[in-house]
């Protein structure tokens, strides 16, 4: 399916998807943001392995298919060069997150943390970003055009308001940190540009409650 697509990627778990209607409300909001016509069924994943489930919606109609599940271990996150090119819909055009992928792995690490042009901290490659402030749960303003992740929308369905800001990357120093997608879940971040990240005792709560 051409660029340009929208994209879902759906955890299937214990013979459910826990998330589809999460992934469902986003998809039908970019639909009507991008002016793309929203299919008139879909087959909700059930059933089988734990996998995940990837489709893809254009004005061609919807591609389905299917893939194992990525590691949920600790990540070696590294800050990009490449910068945050602006993200509010979560589309087949990921040029730039590729790109700073293959940047860190090149550099010995797992994945890479991306920046706005004014160095503000945005999203990993496939992973929204969170941090803790003392007992406060902080994450990247929606108004930088970043993704509007379904795990950052179940993340507060279960801690309730978080702290949206504009923080430069110097404001992760010291701090526990921690990323999470619809398909792994939550991970803990094990270091920072090759700083190790301290641990906090609600990361492990959430994790724990993350999936319904």
């Amino acid at each position: 399916m051409a660029d340009g697509s929208l994209l879902e990627t759906v955890r299937v778990r214990n013979g459910t998807a826990p998330l589809w209607y999460l992934h469902l409300r986003r998809l039908v909001t970019s639909c009507r943001a991008l002016g793309i016509p929203f299919p008139g069924r879909f087959e909700v994943p059930s059933g089988g392995p734990d996998r995940v489930h990837r489709i893809e919606v254009g004005p061609r109609g919807v591609e389905v298919t299917q893939r194992v599940l990525g590691s949920d271990a600790p990540v070696r996150l590294l800050t990009s060069t490449v910068l945050h090119p602006g993200y509010p819909h979560k589309t087949t055009e990921r040029a730039a997150f590729a790109a700073a992928a293959e940047e860190a792995r090149s550099a010995g690490g797992d994945d890479a943390l991306l920046l706005t042009g004014a160095g503000e901290v945005a999203e990993a490659t496939i992973w929204c970003v969170f941090w803790w402030e003392g007992d406060r749960l902080a994450a990247p303003a929606r108004d930088l055009g970043i993704l509007p992740g379904v795990s950052r929308a179940r993340i507060e369905e279960i801690a309730g308001a978080l702290v949206a800001k504009r923080a430069g990357r110097g404001e992760l120093v010291g701090r526990s940190v921690f990323l999470s997608n619809a398909v792994r879940g939550i991970v803990e971040v094990l270091t920072l540009d090759g700083l190790p990240v301290p641990p906090h005792p609600g990361t492990a709560a959430l994790r724990a409650r993350f999936w319904p």
